[in-house]
């Protein structure tokens, strides 16, 4: 199940740099993830600095 970023995104563009596929980008007013991009790794929710990545 793909991550998914919650209302608590700040939109400071850390996870987007530290995702390998790109599947997160700039949406209207914080960013969003590509489900059908995301491979599951992690690794956005574990540099993200509010908690606002979980598993969806």
């Amino acid at each position: 199940m793909a991550y998914v970023i919650s209302d608590a995104c700040v939109s400071c563009g850390t996870c987007e740099s530290e995702c390998p596929v790109g599947a997160i980008s700039q949406g209207d007013g914080q960013y969003v993830i590509d489900a059908d991009s995301c491979i599951d790794c992690g690794t956005c929710a574990s540099v993200c600095p509010t908690g606002a990545i979980n598993e969806g």
